[in-house]
This record gives C-alpha cells, sequence and structure tokens, in this order.
C-alpha cells in the first residue's frame, strides 16, 4: 500500500509518502512541504498548494491520500487556512479517485507513538525509528505526513475490516418498511348535564 501522507497548512504543507502494509517494515519513498508565501493572496496560495499536491501526484502515485482531519483550535485564523489546504488536498485526491482518508491528531499521535498526547518532537523522533531515517526530517510539518500515511497503512486494513463487517450486516438486515406513527385514538368520553 502506497499512502499520501498530507498535513495541511496555508504556509507549509507538509507531505510525505510511505509505503508498505501493517507489520512489516515500511519505506518511506518522499517527503518535503509545499510552501506558500504568507503575504500572498489567499486564491493564489491555495492555487500553489493545489500545484504542488498535484506534483506529489504525479510522481509517486498512491493508492491513497490520508489528510490530518481539522478540528477546532483557539486561534480561527489558523484553522481556517489548515481547513481551505485539506480541501485543497481531498479535492485534487479525489478528482483523481483516489480514497481519502481523514486522521485526526490524536489519533495520528497515538498509533506511531502509542500517546494520543505526544508533542511533535516524539512523534519525529518515532518516525525516524520506525521508516529507519538517519534524522528527523525537517520541518515538524513534514515529519507529521509522514507519521499520517503510516498510520493509515497501520489502521486501513482494522478499518476495512470494520467496513466490510457493516456492509454485510446491512445487506443481510430485513428489509422493512418504516412504521408510520398511529394517529392518537378519538376520545369518546361523553359531557355530562348539568342542571
Amino acid at each position: 500500500m502506497r499512502v499520501l501522507g498530507v498535513d495541511p497548512g496555508l504556509t507549509r504543507c507538509g507531505v510525505g509518502v510511505v509505503e508498505g502494509v501493517a507489520g512489516r517494515p515500511l519505506t518511506m519513498l518522499g517527503v518535503g512541504v509545499v510552501r506558500t508565501p504568507a503575504d500572498a493572496d489567499l486564491g493564489h496560495r491555495l492555487v500553489a498548494v493545489e500545484q504542488g499536491l498535484e506534483r506529489w501526484l504525479d510522481e509517486h502515485q498512491p493508492e491513497f491520500v490520508a489528510v490530518e482531519r481539522v478540528f477546532s483550535q483557539h486561534n480561527v485564523r489558523t484553522v481556517m487556512g489548515t481547513a481551505q489546504a485539506s480541501a485543497v488536498a481531498i479535492l485534487c485526491a479525489s478528482r483523481r479517485g483516489i480514497p481519502v482518508a481523514l486522521h485526526t491528531p490524536s489519533e495520528v499521535k497515538a498509533a506511531v507513538t502509542g500517546s494520543g498526547r505526544a508533542d511533535k518532537a516524539q512523534v519525529g523522533a518515532m518516525v525516524t525509528r520506525l521508516l529507519r531515517l538517519d534524522a528527523p526530517p525537517k520541518p515538524a510539518d513534514a515529519a507529521d505526513a509522514l507519521a499520517l500515511a503510516i498510520c493509515h497503512i497501520w489502521r486501513a486494513p482494522a478499518q476495512n475490516r470494520l467496513q466490510q463487517a457493516a456492509a454485510a450486516h446491512a445487506a443481510r438486515a430485513p428489509r422493512t418498511p418504516p412504521k408510520t406513527p398511529r394517529a392518537p385514538a378519538a376520545s369518546h368520553a361523553s359531557k355530562g348535564r348539568t342542571a
């Protein structure tokens, strides 16, 4: 399985390609960042991110793309840029028919380090060890992209089994029409006469 991990960002969008299967040694095929100038117009920055990601997709032909799931942060401006870069990554992959998986930061940290609260240095150290690299990839966005790819390779088989089981269960379930609620019965209480 060959996975392109994308750590979305407008200034630095981390990208990393990892190949392998769960339970076997993994191989890094490439790592880097797609950069855009902070003072450029938003539209031009998004086009630059798209062009950079398209080059990575052309060069490495991944079977899957793993993107960090954007979550609410205190800095709304930062999360907006991250969400926009994430959408570009999803669009680039989907346009080519490449399946996209979203993984939360804590899910990635837990998969790679064993702790969902690991810091960037711990993630970088484990990525270096797992991929048998000489040094942690720089900047941290690049290491995070590799961690996303590793997480997807390790978690995809279990996720696929769950999806297949859910689909099989849905196929076996009897198809009964939804019940329509009955109207409440009319009250037939008689009114008493008063003199």
